[in-house]
């Protein structure tokens, strides 16, 4: 049986923009996510990435221009040895009224129908409390990292009640040793 593990990526991956990640050469990784992501994946997990992409319903960049960006995301991670198994977006903004966008479990109900997995036993990976809020609401174990929004995450909700890491690769080696 395969495991998987959910990331975000804005804030997880990569750092995040209030400008909002318009171009391929606005991706930067957070130091240690490739590692981490490369550990994931050397310990048996597939890794997909859920992520809102709200630039798109804004205007501010393209369908072409967020598969440039995730290419640059996938070719930086295998390059450090990890693998992405698949990216679910959701292109909507928040005045859209979707399923899909976070805090909405919609991303998650896919990527379970498509993987026919049980989110049960899922970690999912987060820096904000949309991130927190779509795992619980679909039965997924969130786990927050303070980079990205974390920090304003926990200023915020100083009483989550979730494991909570200074970034991926110590949320990676988290997840790996608590691995079934």
């Amino acid at each position: 049986m395969s495991k998987f593990v959910i990331l975000d990526r804005d804030g997880v991956v990569n750092e995040d923009s209030y400008a909002y990640i318009k171009s391929p050469d606005e991706w930067v990784p957070i130091p240690g996510s490739l590692e981490a992501i490369s550990l994931l994946t050397r310990g048996g997990f597939r890794v997909v990435i859920l992520t809102n992409q709200s630039g798109i319903a804004r205007g501010l960049f393209d369908l072409a221009t967020l598969e440039g960006i995730h290419q640059k995301m996938r070719d930086a991670v295998e390059s450090a040895g990890g693998q992405i198994e698949e990216i679910f977006f959701c292109p909507h903004g928040p005045e859209d009224g979707c399923g899909c966008r976070k805090p909405e479990p919609g991303l998650f109900h896919a990527f379970a129908e498509k993987y026919q997995v049980d989110l049960r036993s899922v970690p999912a990976v987060g820096d904000s409390f949309r991130d927190v809020q779509a795992a619980q609401a679909a039965g997924a174990q969130p786990i927050l990292v303070e980079t990205g929004k974390g920090m304003r995450t926990l200023a915020r909700h100083p009483d989550l009640d979730l494991p909570i890491f200074p970034n991926l690769y110590a949320a990676a080696q988290y997840i790996l040793f608590n691995a079934d």
